[in-house]
């Protein structure tokens, strides 16, 4: 939480620089607007989509081929979770011959770690990137403005502070960890409570955490490019390209909207691969880690190429159109309902 509130007693004057500027990205909220309206993009989020959450990981998690390609056919062919038992059992597990009511109930394990992770990453990430935003702008927005030109600079100055802001999501990784191993393996915790665990394990709830931080920040800071196409990225891209405007707070809500669906798509689509193996390591027993590496090797031996991309990519009624059809919207609602929420705070005086 600390780089959340690294910036709040700065107050950058506004330089007057041309249209689309870096230099003159700096926003006008308040830090309580910020806060509120992260914070409340966060619950909103966690109170909608937690099951889908839960059905995401658990596909992510599930180690049968997703689908595989005869090239004598010419077309994929539904392998062996494309059958509805077999997927009806690796989203409800135990709970996959249960009456509806009671199935959809057994989507909502982890929801204590998923509301003290959810309400705080959001608030990290969301109200926390315009800080870093407006550092940037202020001490490096005509760097960027050269290197890349007015409104490109700019975009890529968002899409940089969202990088940064989300490598330093690593501190809130326990709680993530916690939250994926009662949603895909509940058995790790026998019968455990949080405290019994935080002391048995102590920084191995951190584990597989330069996975994470690779996760959040694709590629190297060296190509900009790959920071261009995150989430703030994507946003700022569109705001800036098909919106044209100057002020991005200025957005209706129909525009935030359509920015935030840019920004998620680009987001999911980057990060997928190492989302998957993320939530493997995270997911395993405590006493019975893999490393990413390993998990990568059998990944590719055991599952091909297309595993890394489970949860993605829509096609026709196939098991791995989880990510983009269901993580998707849930990262678009928050992000939108963040995007629209703080400056509405911020106009209401708060």
């Amino acid at each position: 939480m600390v780089t959340v509130f690294a910036f709040v007693n700065m107050a950058p004057a506004i330089v007057p620089v041309p249209h689309g500027s870096a230099a003159k990205a700096f926003e006008k909220e308040s830090t309580l607007s910020r806060l509120l309206g992260s914070g409340s993009a966060g619950i909103a989020e966690l109170a909608v989509f937690h099951p889908v959450d839960t059905i995401a990981k658990r596909l992510m998690s599930n180690h049968g081929k997703v689908n595989c390609y005869d090239p004598r056919l010419r077309s994929l062919q539904i392998a062996d979770i494309m059958s509805v038992s077999k997927l009806n059992s690796v989203i409800f597990k135990e709970y996959a011959d249960v009456a509806v009511h009671r199935k959809f109930f057994s989507l909502f394990p982890g929801i204590g770690y998923a509301a003290g992770y959810k309400v705080l990453q959001r608030v990290y990430k969301y109200g926390g990137q315009p800080f870093v935003r407006d550092y940037l702008a202020k001490h490096h927005g005509s760097s960027f403005d050269e290197a890349f030109g007015k409104g490109t600079g700019k975009a890529i100055m968002h899409a940089t502070a969202g990088s940064l802001i989300g490598i330093g999501e690593i501190v809130l990784l326990p709680l993530d960890v916690l939250k994926i191993k009662r949603q895909t393996n509940p058995e790790a915790f026998r019968g455990r409570g949080i405290f019994r665990i935080i002391k048995d394990e102590g920084f191995g709830l951190y584990r597989g955490w330069g996975w994470t931080a690779a996760r959040n920040a694709p590629g190297s800071f060296a190509t900009n490019t790959k920071a261009y196409v995150q989430l703030f990225g994507g946003s700022a891209f569109a705001k800036e390209y098909i919106y044209k405007l100057d002020d991005y707070n200025s957005a209706s809500w129909l525009q935030n909207f359509v920015a935030s669906i840019a920004g998620a798509s680009a987001s999911l689509v980057v990060s997928a691969p190492l989302d998957v193996i993320k939530t493997r390591i995270q997911n395993k027993n405590f006493d019975n880690p893999e490393s990413g590496f390993r998990i990568v090797r059998n990944m590719v031996r055991n599952e091909g190429m297309t595993s890394f991309f489970k949860g993605l990519t829509p096609k026709s009624v196939r098991a791995d159109w989880t990510q983009l059809l269901m993580t998707g919207p849930k990262l678009v609602f928050s992000f939108w309902l963040a995007q629209t929420l703080i400056p509405t705070f911020n106009r209401m005086g708060i």
